[in-house]
């Protein structure tokens, strides 16, 4: 959110310099997960598009649908689940025929790597042992939506819910597995690789639903032909193969 008010304070001082500046500047919020790789991404970009600089804003699916119903100066929108961006076409504030499935990614269960317990499976969840397990917050972050639904298909979610640390974000999961202050913990394969050496992949969990994320054109961003520009960067090989580096998958 820091990111935004700082983007609000900023956008009278662009103007003042003139068009260049304010033009070139597109704001893109999107889903932690998708952190690392659209920073590369973003780089990729400006390399290509020296007269254009991508400005970042990560966060849970929801509350970046929230920050842009507000009023937030966003042009593209890349969120995690297709339910964070049925609320965003809800409300509105996607450009008609922008939307785009762009990636997809996998449900993983994680431990610390040096855990003491024996977790080989979502059964094993349900051990009087296991008393602290992170996932996003069901009501507010796709990875927890994601978790609950799979919880709920094996039968388990009534053991699981008592146990639940909630996460405002799925790197916030990650973190709380990464430094042992969880039990186990759902995060997606691509959140599981940034920290390889500080959590063990117990098991890939099916999804009632596909783990497809997709990207839009905020309609009433104030850079929308950057903004198109942005996303058809995404879409296209160059874009797509750094995203299959950091795990990511084609819908």
């Amino acid at each position: 959110m820091r990111n935004t008010k700082m983007m609000v304070a900023l956008m009278p001082v662009l103007a003042a310099m003139g068009g260049t500046a304010a033009a070139a500047d597109i704001t893109v919020s999107a889903a932690a997960s998708l952190t690392n790789a659209f920073k590369e991404i973003g780089a990729a970009y400006e390399k290509d598009h020296p007269d254009d600089k991508v400005l970042f804003n990560f966060a849970a699916s929801d509350p970046l649908v929230q920050q842009i119903a507000k009023g937030a100066p966003v042009d593209v929108f890349a969120s995690a689940d297709q339910d964070a961006m049925d609320k965003a076409e809800g409300l509105k504030l996607l450009a008609a025929g922008t939307r785009k499935n762009f990636v997809a990614n996998t449900l993983l269960l994680i431990t610390p790597v040096n855990s003491k317990h024996a977790i080989k499976g979502l059964n094993d969840l349900q051990q009087p042992a296991i008393t602290r397990i992170t996932l996003g917050n069901p009501a507010s972050v796709p990875v927890g939506r994601y978790t609950r639904n799979a919880l709920e298909q094996a039968k388990l979610w009534s053991a699981v819910e008592p146990k639940a640390i909630y996460g405002t974000s799925v790197r916030q999961s990650l973190d709380y597995v990464a430094r042992g202050e969880v039990d186990a913990g759902f995060v997606y394969a691509t959140d599981a690789a940034v920290q390889k050496d500080k959590v063990a992949v117990v098991a890939t969990i099916p999804t009632t639903t596909p783990v497809t994320y997709p990207i839009a054109l905020i309609e009433k961003g104030p850079q929308v032909a950057a903004g198109r520009r942005f996303i058809a960067y995404v879409m296209a090989p160059g874009a797509q193969a750094v995203l299959a580096k950091y795990g990511f998958s084609r819908p």
